[in-house]
């Protein structure tokens, strides 16, 4: 459960670091996007962070919120693979993609190695016959 607690803490410090920056450098990205959409998913981004800090403070308890933890990471993960691939994005988006999917990896894995304690924190454990 420990690694649980640092792999989510390690990805929501990662995460508001390099997301934070990002609202002083709207028109670095973009001179045609629409703001709206520029920060809004800076915003849902970085909601995203301080759900992964709350999982850090309690992986057994917060389990079942891995999973939307999970689609976060695959929904950009898989973005930056597609658009790399069809000559839309650079290798440096594909990085970015890269560092999700790896998290999508370490978040599979606290789901799978937090399954018993999830049934415990419930009151599900077993109970002696």
């Amino acid at each position: 459960m420990n690694l649980a607690k640092w792999v989510f803490r390690i990805a929501g410090v990662y995460g508001i670091v390099v997301m934070v920056p990002a609202y002083f450098l709207e028109t670095t990205f973009s001179d045609s996007l629409h703001p709206e959409f520029y920060y809004g998913f800076l915003g849902v981004g970085l909601a995203f962070q301080v759900l992964f800090l709350m999982l850090a403070s309690d992986p057994g308890r917060y389990r079942p919120l891995m999973l939307p933890s999970m689609l976060e990471k695959v929904s950009y993960g898989g973005a930056t693979f597609w658009l790399y691939f069809v000559h839309r994005a650079d290798s440096s988006v594909l990085l970015g993609g890269c560092v999700d999917w790896l998290f999508v990896g370490l978040f599979t894995w606290a789901y799978l190695a937090t399954a018993h304690a999830h049934g415990a924190h419930r009151g599900l454990h077993a109970r002696p016959a």
